[in-house]
C-alpha cells in the first residue's frame, strides 16, 4: 500500500519537540531556521527560570484570605473587567481609546521562519543590547544534520548570526551563537530602548585624580581579581526570607537586632585607599623601599 501523501497544510506545521530534562515542557518558540536555502526545524526554550523566586500574597490579615484586586471608577465605584477599554494618555486626562479590531490592524502575525539575514562580529554588539537568552534545540531527529552544519559553519567563521522573529505579535531581532554541541539564541534590544550612554557619560565632569591614588587602586583590584563563579554568588536577601519563613512557620523567634549604621565618613581619599591596601598587603611604595633595602643588603654582603 502506498504512503499517504502528506498535504500542503500538514507539511507546514512545525515538528513535534522533544522532551528535554530541565526544560520546559512546551518551547516559546518552534519553527525553522533558515540559512539562505538551507532550512532546520528548530524550538526555543528559555535560558533563565525564575522558579526560584520568592513570592508573596496579599491577605486580609483578620481572615487570611487572600484578597481580589477590584477594578474601580474613582466617581462610580466597581467595574468589570471584561467592560474596561483600553486608552493611551496624550495629554493630561484626555486619551485615545483603542478596541480590539484597532490591534488587529496592526498585530503582526506569529511567524514560523527565523531567517538568518547577516553575520557580524561578536564584539560589534554592546552589552547594553544583549536582553534574554534561550537554548536553541533541534526539534527532532530530522533536524540533527542541518543543525550541525549550520552550527559548525558558525563556529568555524567565529561570527554570531542575526535574524527576526514574530512571538507573541512582537517582532524580535536575535543573535545566534554556539556554544558547546548546541546554539544560544538572545533577544536583542532595539535601539530606541537603550540609553545613549555616551550622552550620558559626557555630562560627567573631567577629573585627572592622582597618579599615586590609581596606583594604589590597581593594587586593591590586582587582590580581588579571580574567577567568575556563579555559583559562588547567591541572592543574600531571598536566602535570608527563606530561612526567616522557616523559623516564622516553627514558631520561633525572628527578632533580630539590626546591625550598627556604619559611621565611616571618607573624607582623605589617599589615606583610604592606603587602608585599603594595607589590609590585604602593602602599599606600592612601601614594596619598592623593601626592594631597594633588599637590593642594598645583597649588594653590601657581595661587596664583603
Amino acid at each position: 500500500m502506498a504512503a499517504r501523501r502528506k498535504s500542503k497544510t500538514e507539511e507546514a506545521k512545525p515538528a513535534k519537540p522533544v522532551r528535554i530534562p530541565g526544560l520546559s515542557a512546551r518551547p516559546i518558540w518552534q519553527g525553522h531556521m533558515r540559512l539562505s536555502l538551507v532550512s532546520c526545524p528548530v524550538a526555543l526554550y528559555n535560558g533563565t527560570s525564575r522558579s526560584n523566586d520568592i513570592s508573596f500574597h496579599l491577605l486580609n490579615p483578620e481572615t487570611n484570605n487572600r484578597i481580589k484586586m477590584v477594578p474601580t471608577d474613582p466617581e462610580t465605584g466597581p467595574v468589570n473587567r471584561s467592560d474596561l477599554v483600553r486608552g493611551y494618555e496624550i495629554e493630561k486626562n484626555r486619551y485615545v481609546i483603542m478596541d480590539d479590531e484597532d490591534f488587529d490592524s496592526v498585530r503582526l502575525e506569529t511567524t514560523h521562519t527565523l531567517d538568518i539575514e547577516r553575520f557580524v562580529d561578536s564584539t560589534s554588539i554592546d552589552r547594553l543590547f544583549w536582553n534574554k537568552p534561550y537554548l536553541m534545540m533541534p526539534a527532532d531527529e530530522s533536524a540533527m544534520e542541518a543543525y550541525a552544519v549550520i552550527r559548525e559553519a558558525m563556529e568555524s567563521i567565529g561570527r554570531i548570526a542575526l535574524g527576526r522573529v514574530v512571538m507573541h505579535t512582537r517582532e524580535r531581532l536575535v543573535a545566534i551563537e554556539p556554544r558547546g554541541k548546541g546554539l544560544l539564541a538572545y533577544s536583542l534590544r532595539m535601539r530606541d530602548e537603550v540609553v545613549d550612554v555616551d550622552k550620558v557619560f559626557d555630562t560627567i565632569s573631567d577629573v585627572k585624580p592622582n597618579k599615586q591614588m590609581i596606583q594604589i587602586a590597581e593594587k586593591i583590584i590586582e587582590q580581588a581579581e579571580g574567577k567568575f563563579a556563579p555559583e559562588e554568588f547567591r541572592d543574600r536577601y531571598e536566602d535570608a526570607l527563606r530561612e526567616l519563613i522557616k523559623r516564622k512557620e516553627k514558631g520561633e523567634d525572628t527578632h533580630v537586632a539590626a546591625p550598627a549604621p556604619d559611621t565611616t565618613n571618607v573624607v582623605d581619599l589617599m589615606e583610604a585607599l592606603k587602608k585599603s591596601l594595607a589590609a590585604k598587603g602593602k602599599t606600592p611604595a612601601t614594596k619598592a623601599k623593601s626592594t631597594r633595602s633588599s637590593g642594598t643588603k645583597k649588594r653590601t654582603r657581595k661587596s664583603a
